[in-house]
């Protein structure tokens, strides 16, 4: 069954989140992941506090856990804090 991260970020620096953007794609096919939604955000029920919101598919609830917990990913955490705000759900 399939599973997802979704992501919901406001931007701090652009620069820097079209290099995380870059460099986040590339350490997902290991891990099959592919982005399958990505965009701003129509608020329709309750509060979300972010502007976009980002929805990446994983083939299995271990291959989404095991790409955010990879090395490949975590090297990535300084510049994604930099770039913006965030916060990642695991679903599935």
């Amino acid at each position: 069954m399939s599973a997802f991260i979704t992501v919901g970020l406001s931007i701090k620096d652009a620069e820097k989140f079209q290099q995380y953007g870059a460099a986040a794609a590339a350490t997902l096919e290991e891990y099959s992941g592919a982005v399958v939604a990505k965009g701003p955000v129509e608020q329709l029920h309750g509060n979300f506090d972010h502007e976009v919101q980002v929805v990446i598919e994983f083939p299995s609830r271990d291959e989404a856990s095991n790409w955010f917990q990879s090395a490949n990913y975590q090297a990535l955490t300084s510049l994604r804090n930099e770039a913006f705000d965030s916060q990642f759900q695991l679903v599935g």
